[in-house]
């Protein structure tokens, strides 16, 4: 499409030049016009929120001569509209709502001109010459005046000023009256259409959010005024960002102060901003009428009128309405006014997942046997209280493992020094807070902008102190990027700011009410239920409709705000917290100095803000080795069950505010696709099963870790030292002339890989003692881990350090509350379990792997009574401390009476085979390469790693044979630990690149492997892994051609790609042409560099590299969805580590018969078909008409690609596949256990 471009010149009498050398750059077929915000006949700059971080920069060049003539009828057309509008009124000309797109440009002299280009045209101008004759006048009398207010506020560095209209410009305007009925023919000649960009609507939508949160802030502080003005102003300045959601924020607190009249005139506001009243404005103005005393009946029956001509219904305002406190109440007051008999109608959703793979599960519940949890009701209500004081605190102060070391002189004093300063510290912030909220509160008082006052409001001052302090705590000694901190800080405010209103609205006492309810349906002692969790809690909800709204009366900050006010709080900080810097040694001359301070680094070539302590604070806290720790309350596990996810922003935690999918900071995409989806109730159900699964902890072997941990920790056994065992980094003079420049680099590296160790040796220190102290705190609880997932479907616990997706010691220490009796073969697969967790014996069959287990028991039970003193066998596992608590499990089993009946809280684990591959294989119907990672019954499990490690390793005989040098090198050298992360990773898009540098990793952990021939090493066997996949799977390399290719032509058409899982799950993928963002920060007024929240154009190279591995990513949640309500409505415990299932002893055949069940009935669905079909209707649904050649080019190839669906493999081998697998599940129901190994090893 030709762009036209535009250089349009506004002359002014006696005045300098309104533009220099501007030009649009305009489409021809969008008809684009330029409108001019005009005051006063000069052009006002719109004023920017100061939250606004994004910033267009756009270049204008003018059009050379040799333009088409029809182009430069385009660009007269364009100026001559600009012309007139400029010249037309005194009054700013407010532009179309939703239809303007602004346009940030720096002209000559550094003055801002905002510019809006109009998409539509009018068909008729009304710019006269009366009408301009009339308005002058008028117009040099303001003008004068203005001047004066000008010269008693200047603005630096003025290029445009106001213009007077003179005779000549009237002549001039006579001249642009009969030009403007060319306009308004060539206008005529089309209906041009109106076209949005997304970063438009991107940047309206960051605008929009800005405003709506600072008035929020703003009414929830009791700041009416100060909201009220600000909406006035952007009443008259940003309409176009204003929707009606904006102005019901102040209908509501003009409904509350029962105050119709000026309801009313916020209607009119409605009225000029081409706005309708809707839902929520006609339920505050109910409320407004129920609190009036002796209100008219007309009045409720104009109202009730006006909304029925509107389509809405009275039903609606109770089902879809957002009530706070009493507002539902007074609502229902005011409806019974005139109709006294009059009830609302609420219905529960009844709607049932579209999805055909759980159809059945949905209507045939009746067969279903879900459940109980194993506590009485009372005791689960004490445990939602305990749950809500602390969510209540929104903090948790818990003892740290290190407390149980003895306490010497130095740390007690180090301890009372670091006390007395932290008082300290509190006074200076305090002070220095409420002294900048006073300035912040008296500021542009006469041309008023909004900024950080109304959020410094929301809570107590005390409370952003407590937060600053903390944060102090947890600095490490390295420093942390200033954008992760303020990110901290300001995410820190919103998460208590939230909890705030959620008590403000009365939300916690109906809360207590539903899930009081709640335990009565699932506690062992309460009446039977024979429905799902979620399908409970909305029941509850409908029955207990009165009073406030569960959710939705609460705003979030968006997070451009968090980042700003996150920045701010470390302005404070960094200026007003200051130490003697005499506190540590008294030889030092006394003076305040900054405790920490701002400065910058590099990260690759970006230059990154960062916050530093100074050594001084390390030194004390390192010394003082404080007991205890304070984190968010969303980081420790739930002491009660969760709340179910019964929609896309209600679950999980009781007040925290918790997201259903895990986003980037700052993107919409996934929440609008999640709202706009009608049915998920089977992600939301599956995620309620896994949170449901309780845990405790097994405290015997968690006190031999805390032991290790406190006595230097053992890198072996994954618990890392403490940073007193850090290699001390060597001093060295640079200008000691006795070092030569060689030996000054090495001495440099030395040091530098030295500081880097230290660093990460305290980072695994810290996690491992966060862990440990977690864990630590709840080992005499019983507690639950609420789910979400990412944008794939991936399901992750929320809590953050301490959950079973962690480090083996994590996973060790972690069992199921609820015990159930072994069974006849749960001892058995707990052996095996633990054979498994050794890493040895993978290619022999369960039967192998079971007797390799009968062999060792001398072994096993030395380990589980003589863990640190006997043989140790246990520490030579891959997992060490899960095989420590499987061999004390077996121990404690084959003691017991009768070890069939024996309760067992251990998990077993089923881990899938090379997860990724299963899926392509089945996908492409790739019988050879399906019996390699176990899709099909062997007599033995196939291991698809050493399968590539053979197919390699002739490879490099037969190059060895024909003289290859590296061919040579390599012999003895290639295994299955070699080639074992890049075959798993690549079917997740890892490139050459990336899997040579694997390769390159295990090659240099090989003891006497010569380092000159690492590169060639890796770079030789990166390239025959690739080539042996491609052999051993014919289909899967085509498949993953298809989805890269299809991926690269969707991102280069313009569009994220996009698609919906089985289950009906929206997936886009988040990749997007980042623009920087360069913002001057409160910190020494420096400029900071913060990354853009994504919303440009998509990223091709990221889409194409990444549609692949989402897209199986995709598919492997969905089997794990599947499988998780299968197992729930089966009575199984089932949780899962993505690919990694576990359940009780007992219940594993039974999980694994569901698994295969789910996997078959999972690829029996035509994916790839059903995915093209998706495709074609979101990304080709028409050619635009006005396409050039080479984009009807682009279209046609596009269409193909998405149409043309990779062939699979024959249809004989599809049934023999699908009968296969079904065989398979019936040979194990029936008990076959050697078969059961096909598709787990």
């Amino acid at each position: 499409m030709s762009l036209l471009r535009v250089c349009a010149f506004a002359k002014c009498l006696n005045r300098r030049s309104l533009f220099e050398q501007c030009a649009v750059r305009l489409s021809r077929a969008d008809r684009f016009v330029l409108c001019v915000s005009l005051r006063d006949g000069a052009v006002r700059r719109i004023s920017e929120t100061p939250w606004q971080l994004q910033r267009k920069n756009i270049s204008f060049v003018p059009k050379r001569e040799d333009a088409k003539k029809l182009e430069l009828k385009q660009s007269l057309l364009h100026v001559l509209e600009a012309r007139i509008q400029q010249l037309q009124s005194d009054t700013v000309l407010d532009v179309q709502h939703a239809k303007t797109q602004p346009l940030i440009k720096t002209i000559k002299g550094h003055k801002k001109v905002s510019v809006e280009t109009s998409a539509g045209v009018s068909s008729t101008v009304t710019s006269t010459v009366a009408g301009a004759a009339a308005g002058t006048a008028a117009k040099t009398q303001k003008e004068s005046k203005g001047k004066r207010k000008e010269s008693k506020n200047p603005t630096p560095k003025q290029t445009v000023a106001d213009a007077k209209l003179s005779s000549e410009e009237l002549v001039e305007v006579k001249e642009l009256e009969r030009l403007s009925q060319q306009l308004s023919q060539f206008t005529s000649l089309s209906n041009p259409q109106v076209l949005q960009r997304d970063s438009e609507r991107a940047e309206c939508g960051d605008l929009y959010k800005s405003i709506f949160s600072y008035l929020e802030a703003c009414v929830f502080a009791e700041d009416f005024q100060r909201a009220q003005r600000l909406l006035i102003i952007q009443h008259k300045r940003k309409k176009k960002v204003m929707n009606t959601n904006v102005y019901n924020i102040m209908i509501r607190m003009l409904a509350k102060h029962n105050n119709l009249n000026q309801i009313g005139r916020i209607f009119i506001m409605l009225e000029e901003a081409n706005l309708k009243p809707n839902l929520g404005s006609y339920c505050s103005v109910l409320e407004c009428m129920g609190r009036k005393p002796n209100c008219p009946p007309t009045v409720v029956t104009r109202c009730l009128t006006r909304m029925e001509e509107e389509g809405l219904s009275l039903d609606d305002v109770f089902r879809k309405g957002v009530f706070r406190q009493d507002e539902r109440d007074m609502v229902l007051k005011a409806v019974q006014i005139v109709q006294p008999d009059y009830q609302p109608s609420l219905k529960t959703d009844t709607e049932q997942c579209s999805s055909s793979l759980v159809h059945d599960y949905y209507t045939q519940q009746s067969d279903h046997r879900y459940p109980k949890l194993d506590f009485s009701q009372e005791e689960l209500q004490q445990r939602f209280k305990k749950q809500l004081t602390i969510e209540q605190d929104c903090t948790i102060t818990i003892d740290s493992v290190e407390a149980k070391k003895p306490i010497t002189e130095n740390m007690a004093k180090m301890r009372k020094l670091l006390a007395d300063q932290r008082v300290l510290w509190q006074k200076s912030l305090l002070q220095a807070l409420r002294e900048s909220k006073k300035i912040l509160a008296n500021t542009n008082t006469v041309d008023y902008k909004p900024n950080l006052y109304p959020y410094l409001c929301v809570l107590e001052d005390k409370e952003y102190v407590d937060i600053m302090i903390q944060s102090i705590d947890e600095l490490p000694p390295s420093g942390e990027a200033l954008k992760i901190l303020a990110k901290y800080l300001g995410g820190r405010v919103n998460t208590k700011y939230s909890v705030r209103q959620k008590q403000h609205n009365q939300t916690v006492e109906k809360l207590n009410n539903i899930y009081d309810t709640y335990t009565d349906l699932v506690a062992k002692d309460g009446k039977g239920c024979d429905t799902l969790p979620r399908e409970q809690w909305c029941k509850i909800v409908t029955d207990q409709s009165s009073g406030p709204s569960l959710q939705g009366g609460e705003s979030d900050l968006p997070f451009i705000v968090t980042l700003e006010l996150g920045m701010y709080m470390l302005d404070l900080m960094v200026n007003n917290v200051k130490i003697n810097s005499d506190i540590l040694n008294p030889d030092f001359n006394k003076k305040l100095i900054p405790l920490i301070y701002h400065m910058y680094t590099f990260r690759s070539t970006r230059q990154v803000g960062f916050i530093k302590p100074h050594p001084i604070l390390s030194q004390m806290q390192l010394e003082a080795m404080e007991t205890k720790l304070t984190f968010d309350s969303y980081v420790m596990p739930m002491l009660c069950p969760p709340v179910p996810w019964n929609s896309v922003k209600s679950g999980a935690y009781l007040l925290t505010p918790s997201q259903l999918m895990r986003t980037a900071e700052g993107a919409t995409q996934h929440e609008v696709l999640l709202e706009q989806c009608q049915n998920l109730h089977a992600v939301l159900d599956a995620l309620n099963q896994l949170g449901n699964c309780a845990w405790r902890i097994n405290k015997l072997l968690l006190d031999i870790i805390i032991s290790i941990f406190n006595d230097r920790g053992n890198d072996k056994l994954g618990i890392p030292p403490p940073l007193s065992e850090a290699p001390k980094i060597p001093y060295f003079s640079p200008q000691d002339p006795s070092n030569t420049s060689s030996e000054k680099a090495h001495m440099k590296r030395e040091a530098s890989n030295a500081r880097k160790k230290g660093t990460e040796m305290h980072s695994l220190r810290m996690d491992t003692l966060y862990k440990l102290s977690i864990a630590n705190c709840l080992r005499d609880e019983i507690f639950w881990f609420p789910h979400n997932m990412d944008f794939r479907g991936r399901t992750y616990p929320c809590p953050p350090h301490f959950n079973h997706l962690g480090s083996d010691v994590t996973r060790a220490v972690l069992v199921f509350a609820d015990g159930k009796p072994l069974g006849p073969k749960g001892l058995d697969w707990i052996k095996i379990h633990l054979v498994n967790l050794t890493g040895l014996k993978k290619k022999s069959s369960l039967e192998g792997r079971l007797e390799y287990a009968n062999t060792i028991m001398e072994d096993i039970l030395d380990s589980a009574d003589n863990p640190l003193t006997g043989k140790k066998w246990w520490m030579n596992a891959e997992e060490p401390w899960q095989a420590l608590g499987c061999c004390m499990e077996i121990a404690n089993a084959v003691r017991s009476p009768d070890p069939t009946r024996f309760i067992s809280h251990f998990p077993v684990h089923q881990d899938g085979s090379c997860n990724g591959l299963q899926h392509y294989a089945a996908l492409g119907r790739d019988v050879i390469g399906a019996t390699s990672v176990n899709l099909t019954p062997c007599e033995l499990p196939q291991d698809v790693y050493s399968g590539v490690a053979q197919q390699v390793e002739e490879f490099r005989v037969r190059d060895a044979k024909n003289g290859v040098k590296i061919a040579k090198v390599l012999e003895g050298v290639i295994s299955r630990k070699v080639v074992k992360q890049t075959v798993m990773t690549v079917v997740y898009g890892v490139t050459r690149f990336g899997g040579r540098l694997q390769i390159e990793k295990r090659l240099k952990e090989i003891d006497g492997f010569p380092k000159e021939h690492i590169w060639d090493a890796s770079r030789y066997l990166v390239r025959l892994v690739f080539n042996g996949l491609k052999e051993m799977f014919t289909g899967t390399r085509e498949i993953q051609e298809w989805l890269t290719e299809s991926a690269k032509l969707i991102s280069k058409a313009g569009h994220s790609v996009q698609w919906v899982t089985p289950l009906g799950l929206p997936v886009i993928q988040p990749y997007h042409c980042t623009r920087r963002i360069v913002r001057s920060v409160l910190l020494c007024g420096s400029p900071e560099d913060l990354n853009g929240t994504g919303s440009g154009m998509p990223d091709t190279v990221k889409q194409k590299n990444a549609f692949p591995p989402n897209f199986i990513h995709s598919l492997d949640s969905t089997h794990m969805m599947l499988t998780s309500l299968h197992c729930y409505s089966a009575g199984l415990a089932f949780v899962s580590v993505h690919d990694c299932f576990w359940t009780h002893a007992l219940t594993v055949d039974t999980m694994n018969k569901i698994c295969r069940e789910q996997f078959v009935a999972l690829h029996s669905q035509p994916i790839l078909q059903e995915l093209s079909n998706y495709l074609v209707r979101k990304y080709c649904t028409g050619i635009p008409v006005e396409a050039k050649k080479k984009k009807t080019q682009e279209y046609l190839e596009l269409r193909m690609c998405l149409a043309t669906v990779p062939q699979t493999g024959q249809c004989v081998c599809v049934c023999v596949f699908v009968c296969v697998c079904s065989c398979l599940a019936a040979l194990l129901f029936q008990g076959t256990k050697i078969q059961g190994d096909d598709l787990f090893s």
